[in-house]
C-alpha cells in the first residue's frame, strides 16, 4: 500500500471494488445503486478505522488515505468524469418538458442558490458561534455557497427511480444541471474573499458569473450545433459515438483553458444532441448505439463515484464536537432548501403551477454529492476546513444515503393522498 499507484493501478482498484461491491448489493442487500455503493463505501472506511484503533501498528488508516490522496477527489472528479456524468445526464432530459419548467429552472439555479448560500452560510456560522468553534463569517458562507448546489449525478440517479409528472421531473433535473455552474462561481468568489485574496466587487462578481455560466451555455450551444451538423451529414454509428466524445473530452478542455464553465457547456451540448441531435441527426441504429453507450459509461462512473463518497468518509476528523456540527448542518441544508424553493415558489405560482408533490420533491429530492464534497476537499488547509470538510460529509451522506433512498417512497405517499398533478402554465 506504501507504492506509488499509477492512474491506471487506481483506475483499476476502483473498477474491481466497484463491480465486487456493486455485484454484492445486487445480489443481497438491493438497495439502489447509488445507495448501496455509498453505504458500503462508507462501511469500508469506518472497518479501516476499526482495525487501526484495535491494532494502531497497523497504520492502515495512514495507507488508505495516500491511495486516497493520489486520486485527488477533486480533480478526478471536477477536471474527469464531472464532464461526461453531465453529458450523459442532459443527453436523456426531453426538452419540451423543460421548456415548460424553464422558468422555476433558471430561478432555482440562480437566485436559489444565492439564497441558500445566505441563509445556510449565516445559520451555520451562528451555530458554529454557539458551539464554541471558531468559524469566521466569510468561511461559513464558503461552506454556504459549496452546500447549497444540488448535485446532478445524485438528483439524475434518484429521477430514474421516482416516477412523477414529467415536468416536475425535468424541472428537477434541469436545475440541477445548471446551478452547480453558478454554485462553483459564487464558492470560488466567496473562497477568495475568505483567503484574503481579493475585495468583493459586486460588478465584478457579476462579470465573473457572465463571463462563466453564460460563457459555458453559448460553448455548449456551439459544441452541439457543429457536432449535430456533423451526425446529420453522416450514417456511421462509429463515428457519430466519437464525435460524441469528441465534444465532451473537447468541449470540457476548451472550456476550462478559456476559463468559462465546463459544466453549463456539457449540459447545453448535451441537452443540444439529445433532443436535436437524436430527432433528426441519428438513423435509429445510431440513437440505439449512442444512448445506449452513454448509459453504460453512465452507470460505470456513477457506481465509481458513488463508492468513492463512501470511501472518502475516511477523511473526517473523528471528533465529537464536528460530527454534531455536521449533524445540525443536515437540518440548515434542509431549512436553506425549503426557503430557497419556497419563497420562488410562492411568488411563480399564477405563472406556473407545479402541483402538491413540487415543495416536497425539490426539497427532499434536492440531494448533494460529489461536487460539494470535490469543493470541500479543495479548501487550503486550516482548522476551519476540517470543520467545513465534515459538515459537508456528513450532509452528503445523509442526502445520498437517506434522501436518495426514500424520495420514490415519498413521492408515491404524496401522490397517494393528492393524486398525479402535471403543471399547468398560465
Amino acid at each position: 500500500m506504501s507504492a506509488t499507484f499509477s492512474p491506471f493501478d487506481a483506475a483499476a482498484m476502483l473498477i474491481v471494488a466497484a463491480a465486487v461491491l456493486g455485484y454484492a448489493n445486487h445480489r443481497w442487500l438491493r438497495l439502489p445503486a447509488s445507495v448501496g455503493l455509498t453505504v458500503m463505501g462508507a462501511l469500508a472506511s469506518l472497518l479501516v478505522l476499526g482495525i487501526d484503533r484495535l491494532l494502531p501498528s497497523s497504520q492502515l488508516a495512514a495507507q488508505f488515505n495516500a491511495f486516497l490522496g493520489q486520486l485527488d477527489f477533486h480533480r478526478t472528479l471536477m477536471e474527469g468524469m464531472l464532464s461526461f456524468l453531465l453529458f450523459a445526464g442532459a443527453l436523456h432530459v426531453d426538452w419540451s418538458y423543460m421548456r415548460a419548467g424553464r422558468w422555476p429552472i433558471i430561478i432555482f439555479s440562480t437566485a436559489g442558490v444565492l439564497i441558500s448560500t445566505l441563509v445556510v452560510g449565516l445559520a451555520f456560522w451562528l451555530v458554529a458561534g454557539w458551539m464554541g468553534l471558531a468559524v469566521p463569517l466569510a468561511w461559513a458562507l464558503v461552506f454556504g455557497a459549496l452546500i447549497s448546489p444540488t448535485d446532478p449525478v445524485a438528483v439524475m440517479a434518484v429521477m430514474k427511480r421516482a416516477a412523477m409528472p414529467p415536468t416536475l421531473q425535468a424541472t428537477v433535473a434541469g436545475e440541477s444541471l445548471f446551478n452547480d455552474g453558478v454554485g462553483v462561481v459564487v464558492f470560488s468568489i466567496l473562497l477568495s474573499i475568505a483567503t484574503g485574496g481579493a475585495e468583493f466587487h459586486l460588478s465584478h462578481a457579476a462579470m465573473d458569473f457572465l463571463r462563466e455560466a453564460g460563457g459555458g451555455a453559448l460553448l455548449g450551444l456551439a459544441i452541439g450545433w457543429v457536432a449535430f451538423r456533423a451526425m446529420r451529414s453522416i450514417d456511421e454509428y462509429n463515428i457519430e459515438v466519437m464525435i460524441s466524445l469528441a465534444v465532451v473530452m473537447g468541449g470540457y478542455s476548451l472550456g476550462m483553458a478559456v476559463h468559462i464553465s465546463g459544466p453549463v457547456a456539457m449540459a447545453v451540448a448535451g441537452l443540444v444532441i439529445g433532443n436535436a441531435g437524436v430527432a433528426h441527426a441519428m438513423s435509429d441504429v445510431t440513437q440505439d448505439y449512442l444512448l445506449k453507450f452513454w448509459a453504460l459509461i453512465d452507470e460505470i462512473l456513477n457506481a465509481v463515484l458513488f463508492l468513492l463518497i463512501g470511501l472518502e468518509v475516511i477523511a473526517i476528523a473523528p471528533h465529537l464536537s464536528l460530527l454534531m456540527l455536521g449533524v445540525i448542518s443536515i437540518v440548515l441544508v434542509m431549512a436553506g432548501r425549503i426557503v430557497s424553493v419556497g419563497i420562488p415558489l410562492a411568488l411563480m405560482r399564477r405563472m406556473i403551477d407545479m402541483g402538491p408533490l413540487a415543495l416536497p420533491t425539490l426539497v427532499w429530492g434536492g440531494l448533494r454529492g460529489g461536487i460539494s464534497v470535490a469543493l470541500a476537499l479543495s479548501l487550503p488547509d486550516s482548522p476551519i476546513r476540517s470543520a467545513i470538510l465534515a459538515a459537508t460529509y456528513i450532509v452528503v451522506l445523509f442526502a445520498v444515503i437517506v434522501q436518495g433512498g426514500s424520495i420514490g417512497a415519498l413521492i408515491e405517499r404524496i401522490k397517494a393522498h393528492h393524486g398525479v398533478t402535471g403543471v399547468t402554465v398560465h
